[in-house]
């Protein structure tokens, strides 16, 4: 994963980051299959420990997934979440502000929907929208983006700091790719319902929002909070980057099964 781990306080090119890229597993089907099972490893790994997180009630993962219109955010989260408990997991999603929102800070909605302890959040884009697309379009001077990029990293570290691990994931699709995917929900009526015409629009403004994230990731990747670039043109190699990485954070956590109740002698309890 180090290779995909955006470094603190260092600028950052997309350029160099191929979103093609397939590591160690070859662009074919063997290659697939081979990612696949490492992927399914990963997700029972997953799930396993997830119990074990929502069981102890102490620590919480907050997974951030941003990318351009058709990065492949919700085909991550069926993916990669396909074995955990609905119980202990919830996804958000951050449409434009409300009156209400509006009238607080812009970080107010999202502290709301942070995950509690022994839970699993996914936010499917995030508040890295309130300095991605508002700067792009100009909705914000560049001395607003600076401020509330320093809110953000302040921010997640309070997360971390109260027992939240924060995980950041920048799916990246070339803009070919982005095309190809546009162009089957189009011709795909199983797709149609995806299409978005704004999604025309924003493909305009590619290199705006290159710019955008190169400028945000490098600003909030820390030591404990960092980014990580994940190649994701090809789905089943974005899925095993992103799903292995989320078992690792869960085996990070040291979670352990609890203990058993006091005063109670199960060897020779019985049920009748």
């Amino acid at each position: 994963m180090k290779q995909y781990r955006v470094k603190p306080a260092r600028k950052l090119s997309l350029k160099r980051f191929d979103p093609d890229e397939t590591g160690d597993y070859k662009k074919n089907d063997d290659g697939k299959a081979a990612a696949k099972a490492k992927t399914e490893q990963a997700i029972a790994r997953i799930s396993r420990l997830q119990e074990r997180l929502y069981a102890n009630g102490k620590q919480s993962l907050l997974i951030v997934l941003q990318g351009m219109d058709t990065s492949g955010k919700d085909g991550t989260i069926r993916s990669v979440m396909s074995g955990v408990n609905p119980q202990g997991c919830k996804v958000v999603s951050f449409k434009t502000p409300t009156a209400k929102e509006l009238a607080h800070d812009f970080l107010w909605r999202v502290h709301q929907e942070a995950p509690a302890k022994g839970q699993i959040g996914i936010f499917n884009r995030s508040h890295y929208e309130d300095v991605l697309i508002t700067r792009v379009h100009k909705m914000i001077s560049d001395k607003v983006a600076a401020q509330r990029l320093r809110q953000i990293k302040e921010f997640e570290g309070l997360l971390t700091e109260n027992g939240t691990t924060v995980l950041k994931f920048f799916l990246h699709i070339s803009k070919e790719e982005q095309k190809e995917r546009l162009e089957a929900r189009i011709h795909d009526p199983e797709k149609r319902w995806k299409w978005n015409s704004g999604d025309l629009e924003e493909r305009k403004l590619w290199s705006e929002y290159m710019k955008a994230f190169e400028d945000v990731m490098a600003a909030t990747s820390t030591d404990r909070n960092p980014w990580y670039i994940v190649p994701a043109n090809r789905k089943w190699y974005r899925n095993l980057v992103v799903a292995d990485r989320v078992a690792d954070a869960l085996e990070d956590m040291k979670l352990t099964t609890p203990p058993a109740p006091d005063g109670v002698d199960f060897d020779t309890l019985t049920i009748v």
